[in-house]
């Protein structure tokens, strides 16, 4: 196991099972693994204000989600799950961001029809989607993302990536709440009862 994933893990605790992959012979695609710290990309969210990771994070844990776009029957359904959690992750102050090559206003209708709470960042002009690796290959109409999230610690580095071209590859709730818990454990100092 690599050092710098050693520090983020509870006594007990185990790593992720498959780290995600890059695309095969993309050597300029960074390594987005666990342990890893994911770029502090800087998007238009879906109100056009333009933002970065960590201040959407705010000094908490970030889930994160590349998504290929509001049309995709799967996104839709996946989109309906991370619904259902954002009270959680809202008390738990954790935060959630998803990554699409769709417009803003378009962002903001799918946002809105969903009700969803959480941030969408555009990625239109896809200045990003080279650079994570994270084309999704197989659609040459729409040249969206390829479905994966990451599970980020407060600075971004990366404990949990999944990838999500198969939607059984994505997280599920439980995972997600595993990998929250492992954060921030590992970010709040007052965590331990005897703190």
């Amino acid at each position: 196991m690599k050092p710098a994933l050693e520090r983020w893990l509870a006594p007990g605790d185990r790593p992720p099972a498959e780290p995600f992959r890059m695309a095969d012979g993309d050597s300029h695609a960074l390594e987005l693994v666990a342990g890893t710290r994911f770029p502090d990309i800087e998007l238009p969210d879906h109100t056009g204000r333009v933002r970065t990771l960590r201040e959407i994070a705010a000094g908490n844990p970030l889930a994160l989600f590349t998504a290929r776009g509001w049309w995709c029957p799967k996104e839709q359904r996946y989109m309906r799950e991370l619904v259902k959690l954002q009270d959680e992750f809202e008390v738990a102050y954790s935060q959630i961001v998803v990554i699409t090559v769709d417009e803003p206003e378009v962002q903001s209708a799918f946002r809105a029809g969903l009700g969803a709470r959480f941030a969408f960042l555009s990625d239109t002009k896809r200045r990003w989607i080279d650079r994570l690796g994270l084309l999704e290959s197989t659609d040459t109409v729409h040249a969206p993302y390829r479905p994966a999230a990451f599970t980020l610690h407060p600075d971004l580095t990366i404990r949990g990536a999944y990838n999500g071209y198969w939607y059984w590859g994505r997280p599920t709730a439980e995972e997600l709440r595993t990998d929250m818990r492992a954060i921030t454990r590992s970010a709040r100092s007052d965590w331990d009862l005897r703190a």
